[in-house]
């Protein structure tokens, strides 16, 4: 965990003619601050939930977004909320890119809120995750290098009012903001959905991983030759 008085968290905003975003995130969890009141209108939504370790609070619009962003944050340990208002009146594409761009770039800012976030981290980050049949793997190096190496094999055009294609493009668009290599697998599974929570999940764990002190190493040292992570 982060230093207490050193906490990683940032905000952003991100509006253009197509969309309209806010997101707020705290990588190690606990209460948010700068949420927007009105949490009584949300408590009823599916993608939200709130205790002292952690608020999740998720409105893209896209009922299946919501549902693999919560995935997300709930497994990464993160506490994290978003509002986004897009152009859905022409396709899920710019909901999701732009929502997925301003994460990357949150998640970015976090990881650079301090000259001591990134010390001692694991860097490296790896996770299986199932969901009945389906099967993913996910690998994260926080590396300053974007990459994104996605192959899910969906069969399905739509998951809901989500469109298959723009699940992996919010993994590129996501590795290509927060500045690191990311590679996403569905080793196997017949359900499409259960291949897609699956891959959110591993992603998710295998950030709690990569963002997580290194036991055994020195709380001032940078796992990298170069010495500098970003």
């Amino acid at each position: 965990m982060a230093e207490a008085s050193v906490p990683r968290a940032a905000q952003v905003s991100r509006d253009t003619k197509e969309t309209s975003i806010n997101i707020i995130l705290n990588i190690d969890g606990g209460l948010l601050e700068g949420v927007p009141a009105l949490v009584g209108e949300r408590k009823n939504k599916h993608a939200f939930q709130s205790s002292p370790s952690q608020y999740v609070d998720i409105d893209t619009g896209i009922g299946f977004l919501d549902h693999m962003l919560h995935a997300l944050a709930k497994h990464a340990g993160w506490s994290l909320f978003v509002k986004t208002n897009g152009d859905l009146i022409i396709d899920d594409h710019h909901t999701t890119e732009d929502t997925f761009l301003a994460l990357g770039a949150c998640l970015n800012k976090a990881l650079t809120s301090s000259p001591t976030a990134q010390l001692g981290l694991n860097r490296f980050g790896y996770a299986y995750a199932p969901l009945d049949e389906a099967l993913s793997r996910a690998v994260i190096d926080l590396s300053a290098r974007p990459c994104a190496v996605v192959d899910l094999g969906f069969k399905r055009e739509m998951i809901g009012a989500l469109s298959t294609e723009m699940i992996t493009h919010a993994f590129q668009s996501f590795a290509q903001e927060a500045r690191i290599t990311l590679h996403v697998h569905c080793l196997h599974g017949d359900n499409d959905h259960h291949r897609a929570e699956s891959a959110f999940k591993a992603v998710a764990v295998a950030c709690r991983m990569a963002m997580s002190k290194r036991a055994g190493v020195g709380a001032n040292e940078m796992q990298s030759t170069k010495g500098v992570l970003y």
